[in-house]
C-alpha cells in the first residue's frame, strides 16, 4: 500500500497528500533530486494557486526555494522560479522600475508566471517576458527559451503542451524601466482586494475560468439579444467576459456543498466550507453547462485539474 504523508500546499485548502514533497535551493540540489527520483512521477508547483487536487499524488511533488532576483542592466531584471512574483513587483516598484505592475497581487511563483502567461488589465506575462531558463528533466542540462520559443498564447504557453514535464523553468527574465509604478500598484491592489478572496483567507485559484473567444458573427448575433454585453475585438476573435456570462446565468453567491461562485466576482470559485475537489468540480461543471445553454458559449476552467 502506498503511503501519502506530505500534504501538498495549495491555496484551494484542498486536503491533498503525496508520496514525498521536496523543496530545493539550488539547481544543484534540483539535479540531484532528479537523478535520485529518475523514472517516478513527478509534479513542480509554485504556490499552488492554480491547482486543483483532485486525489493524493501519487508522485514526488518539488518546490523551489530559490527565490533571488538580480538586474541584468537597466532593461532587465532576472527573477529565480520560487519568488513570489508580487514581492518581485513590491521590489521593483520600491526601486522605482515599473513594466510588471499590472500584474500585482496575482497569486503565484515566477516560474508558473510563464508557465501559465498571467495577465490582468490589459498586459500579460509574454509581455514583459525576454527569455525564460530552464533545466532539462531528462539531460540535465540548462536551456533558455526565447519569448517566441515559449509560444505564448492566452493563458497558455508550450511548458503547458509540447514542452509539458520536460523542463522546469528556474528563472525569469523580464523587461523594465526606471518609472513610478506606485500608483498603478496601489490602485490595482484595492481594485483586486475590492472584489477577490484574499489568498490564504478563503480557499480559491483567483480566476476560475478564463475569458472565451468567439467568432465575430456570434458576437453580434448575442448583441442583438444583450446590447449591453461587454465585449472586446482581439486577433483570437471577440472576447467576452465569462464574469459578465456567468453572473447573466444567476451564479453569484451560489453554492453546491462547500464550494460557492464568489459573490463580489463569479469568475471566482471558493472552498467556502471545506469543500471537496468533486464538489468544485461538479460546481464548475455547472456553471459552464448553463453558461453553454443560455449564451452557446464553452468557458473552460483556467484551474488545472490534477
Amino acid at each position: 500500500m502506498t503511503n501519502y504523508n506530505f500534504p501538498i500546499p495549495n491555496t484551494f485548502g484542498i486536503d491533498a497528500k503525496a508520496k514525498l514533497f521536496i523543496e530545493y535551493y539550488s539547481l544543484d540540489e534540483l539535479r540531484q533530486v532528479l537523478k535520485e527520483h529518475k523514472g517516478e512521477r513527478i509534479l513542480h508547483i509554485g504556490q499552488g494557486s492554480n491547482l486543483l487536487f483532485t486525489k493524493d499524488f501519487d508522485g514526488v511533488i518539488l518546490h523551489s526555494k530559490m527565490a533571488r532576483a538580480r538586474f541584468l542592466d537597466d532593461e532587465t531584471v532576472e527573477a529565480q522560479n520560487g519568488l513570489r512574483l508580487d514581492d518581485l513587483i513590491a521590489q521593483l516598484t520600491d526601486m522605482n522600475y515599473c513594466g510588471l505592475e499590472k500584474l500585482s497581487l496575482i497569486p503565484g511563483e515566477v516560474g508558473a508566471s510563464a508557465v501559465q502567461n498571467v495577465g490582468a488589465y490589459g498586459c500579460e506575462a509574454k509581455d514583459v517576458i525576454v527569455r525564460v531558463h530552464t533545466l532539462d528533466v531528462e539531460t540535465l542540462k540548462e536551456r533558455v527559451f526565447t519569448n517566441e520559443e515559449c509560444k505564448f498564447g492566452y493563458r497558455d504557453s508550450a511548458f503547458k503542451h509540447e514542452l509539458k514535464g520536460r523542463y522546469i523553468v528556474t528563472s525569469v527574465v523580464y523587461k523594465v524601466k526606471p518609472g513610478d509604478a506606485t500608483k498603478t500598484r496601489e490602485e490595482i491592489i484595492e481594485t483586486r482586494n475590492g472584489k477577490l478572496p484574499k489568498v490564504g483567507e478563503v480557499g480559491s485559484a483567483g480566476s476560475f475560468f478564463m475569458n472565451p473567444f468567439v467568432p465575430e458573427e456570434q458576437a453580434n448575433a448575442l448583441l442583438k439579444q444583450y446590447p449591453d454585453m461587454p465585449h472586446f475585438a482581439s486577433p483570437q476573435g471577440v472576447k467576452i467576459p465569462a464574469a459578465w456570462l456567468i453572473e447573466q446565468c444567476g451564479w453569484k453567491g451560489k453554492t453546491l456543498g462547500g464550494a460557492q461562485v464568489w459573490p463580489k466576482q463569479p469568475l471566482v470559485i471558493v472552498n467556502a466550507n471545506n469543500a471537496s475537489a468533486q464538489e468544485i468540480m461538479e460546481l464548475a461543471a455547472q456553471v459552464s453547462a448553463s453558461v453553454k445553454e443560455k449564451f452557446g458559449i464553452t468557458i473552460s476552467p483556467e484551474v488545472n485539474y490534477i
